[in-house]
């Protein structure tokens, strides 16, 4: 199928073909022609599947329809994410497809000055994109008017969730009319999530382009065991020995993030970190540079685990494993995205090895382990968690034996014998 026979307008197949694209993704051929018809949506997709145009594609079409309102427009389509980053992704995407219509969009999020914002508000829009709080905050202010909305997305709905946003969800859609269309896309489908779609949908159609809970088939996943002290350098030898050029590398906390940033510098390896601590324009630059090759390594904390939208980025690390098995999945799909391969890889303890039992039993799958990792071999219990003294404790044996990362030439090839013959059977 090409998206000609989507029902679409020639001015938003314009601007789909001058993105170079000429056939839908499977969630975005399933969720078009539903939406059009004026019916609600229950989307299960996993990231990287080419939702955000399977939403947004429909509902410019449909607003496109309509004869345009005299201004200040008012808000007919409401989207609601849960991060800053996917905001302005899903923004953008509006934003490029509807270039050629006469539609305006705009976001709204924390982190930023609210005063640009309302007075853009004030101009009018027909699209808006927003974070809860933020959206909230200019509501009580009566800076926002929801009375108008025909379309109501709520988008990586169980993010939402898991990121305790229930309360603000319910008050937002309080304040929206109860005859409108509603959308709601998730890539996990939880209980909440059943729940939360039965108060919402009315008689909605069942989009699901994967089995739940699954990881993408185009990443593969590998997990190197590995003592706590030896991560890091493994982790540098990795990048340097294949010579990364962009690689996202996730750990549990801010700290544990600005540590291990400043570490890889050290190694010779251009790094920024991004967590909720840094400022908004400071995760905007982070990312920029990340996507247009001016560091290799993004060193970030669950908050970037939905939202990035980064063209064919090649390589996830684990650093540390989620806590929470879900956010393995949206984790590791930052990669292996619309089509592209990628390689996830986790470096896991023995202490995470509960974390590790728990994430493939939610996917329903091994994850391959790499026998010899240059390192002392490690096992990894998949019980309990332990209740022993922490990795970072305990003293290593494994000096002999660890590689020599070259940071200057990114490369470990003049390390030992055992970890050259390693690097050469990958």
């Amino acid at each position: 199928m090409s998206f000609d026979q989507l029902n679409l307008s020639a001015p938003l197949l314009q601007a789909i073909s001058e993105q170079g694209y000429t056939q839908p993704t499977p969630v975005q051929e399933q969720s078009i022609p539903v939406i059009l018809s004026g019916k609600d949506i229950l989307a299960g997709a996993q990231t990287g599947t080419g939702k955000t145009a399977g939403f947004a594609l429909p509902l410019l079409e449909l607003l496109s329809r309509q004869s345009l309102p005299k201004k200040p427009r008012l808000i007919r389509a409401l989207i609601l994410t849960p991060t800053r980053e996917l905001a302005n992704q899903v923004y953008e995407s509006f934003t490029v497809y509807g270039k050629h219509t006469p539609l305006f969009s705009d976001v709204i999020f924390g982190g930023v000055s609210a005063h640009s914002q309302i007075k853009r508000l004030q101009r009018g829009t027909d699209i808006l994109v927003a974070t809860p709080g933020r959206l909230l905050d200019l509501m009580q202010q009566k800076k926002v008017d929801l009375s108008h909305v025909q379309f109501f997305v709520l988008d990586e709905a169980d993010r939402m969730l898991d990121m305790g946003f229930i309360r603000d969800i319910r008050k937002v859609i309080a304040a929206l009319p109860k005859l409108r269309q509603n959308l709601l896309f998730s890539a996990t489908y939880s209980k909440e999530i059943k729940t939360l779609s039965a108060q919402i949908l009315n008689n909605p159609v069942d989009v699901a382009v994967a089995r739940e809970n699954t990881t993408a088939d185009r990443i593969t996943q590998s997990v190197y065991p590995i003592k706590q002290e030896n991560k890091r350098e493994l982790l540098s030898w990795l990048i340097g020995d294949g010579n990364w050029q962009q690689v996202l590398i996730f750990v549990r906390t801010k700290h544990g993030a600005d540590r291990l940033c400043k570490q890889l510098m050290k190694d010779g390896i251009r790094c920024a970190a991004l967590h909720g601590n840094k400022s908004q324009n400071a995760r905007n630059r982070a990312l920029s540079e990340f996507k247009n090759n001016g560091i290799t390594a993004l060193v970030a904390t669950d908050i970037a685990a939905r939202g990035l939208d980064i063209a064919q980025l090649p390589h996830v690390i684990n650093f540390d494993l989620p806590a929470v098995a879900e956010d393995y999945v949206h984790r590791i799909g930052r990669t292996g995205r619309a089509g592209a391969e990628g390689e996830a890889i986790s470096l896991v303890t023995p202490e995470e090895g509960h974390l590790l039992a728990a994430i493939e039993k939610f996917i329903q799958k091994q994850i391959p382990r790499v026998a010899d990792t240059g390192y002392e071999p490690v096992e990894l219990p998949t019980n309990k968690p332990p209740k022993t003294k922490s990795a970072t404790n305990n003293k290593s044996n494994a000096g002999n034996r660890q590689r020599r990362h070259n940071a200057n030439n990114k490369s470990a090839k003049n390390g030992n014998a055992r970890s050259q013959n390693r690097g050469n059977r990958r």
